[in-house]
């Protein structure tokens, strides 16, 4: 997996005090505010993405602008803050062409969150999405595979210092089941955030219901709902329980949420309406996904400011 010699070489970890998320959310006494999209911002501002790394290739070409992006979602209030690595698993890494190694990138994609933080009561979230792309019901990859895929890439977050592996998108039970039981005999704090149909089945074809009590049964500190709209949790809500620890992030697109080019659709203003209601049912955190901005998060913080 190594490449050529590179300028990104890991730096020696002198080991960053891991922030709990559970206790942060007890001494606010609310909700705690996830940031808002990356990918799809970075998109609207021009930076070029990549068919297989996504919105990670910017962590080499264009590292400023995610540092800046970082930087807005932060002083828009956000407590939680995931890192731009949605794509630096190994079998995206694998079709690149980096002249890097693949413990280089991921070192370096964590740092550029890590140095924005700095000294901050912030949050850092490691990303680990599916293996093979988030809406792709076919399977392409072997288990073993996808067990090398998710651990090296879960074990890497944590070794570079994120304070929770954050694994999102998730809608292949296989997949759930690999970094469930994984990130739990390893002690390891995660969420794992589901997405769904609108017939409420990942993407493998199991009912959500399923995956909810599943997941549960491998101590997560949160189950959480991303990149679907509103109404489809709400669908959810309407004819089961949710997680005794729970939170979202919806999609924020003018169309599909597959859409290739994803643009906002749904004003700040819009999206505090719709997710309100949901606020009376105590999640751990709320946040934004594909085509929100640092203004959605703005929203967000002025809304809890209001509320508690």
């Amino acid at each position: 997996m190594s490449k050529k010699q590179s300028t990104f070489l890991i730096e020696e970890r002198v080991g960053r005090n891991k922030l709990n998320l559970i206790e942060k959310y007890n001494s606010l006494k609310r909700p705690l505010i996830l940031d808002g999209a990356m990918g799809s911002l970075l998109q609207q501002r021009n930076v070029p993405l990549d068919k297989n790394l996504w919105s990670s290739l910017a962590n080499i070409t264009n590292s400023k602008e995610v540092s800046k992006i970082y930087s807005e979602y932060i002083n828009a209030g956000a407590e939680i803050i995931t890192t731009n690595t949605f794509r630096t698993n190994p079998y995206a890494f694998r079709h690149s062409n980096l002249n890097i190694t693949h413990e280089e990138f991921v070192h370096h994609s964590v740092k550029l969150l890590l140095d924005i933080i700095g000294e901050k009561d912030i949050i850092a979230a490691g990303s680990n999405a599916p293996a093979e792309d988030c809406y792709q019901k076919e399977r392409t990859l072997s288990l073993q595979e996808l067990e090398y895929n998710h651990k090296i890439h879960i074990e890497l977050l944590w070794e570079n210092d994120c304070d929770v592996i954050w694994n999102e998108t998730q809608s292949h039970w296989d997949e759930l089941e690999i970094i469930c039981k994984f990130c739990n005999e390893n002690s390891i704090p995660y969420i794992v955030s589901l997405y769904f149909n609108d017939d409420l089945k990942l993407l493998s074809g199991e009912d959500l219901y399923e995956a909810v009590q599943f997941a549960a049964d491998f101590s997560p500190i949160a189950i959480g709902f991303n990149c679907i709209k509103p109404q489809v949790l709400k669908n959810y809500i309407n004819q089961s329980v949710l997680p005794k620890t729970w939170g979202f992030y919806f999609n924020c697109g003018p169309g599909k949420v597959n859409d290739e080019i994803i643009y906002c659709g749904v004003e700040p203003q819009n999206y505090i309406e719709d997710i309100k209601p949901l606020l009376e049912l105590n999640p751990l955190f709320a946040g934004s996904c594909c085509g929100s901005t640092p203004s959605h998060t703005r929203a967000i913080k002025d809304l809890f400011d209001e509320l508690y």
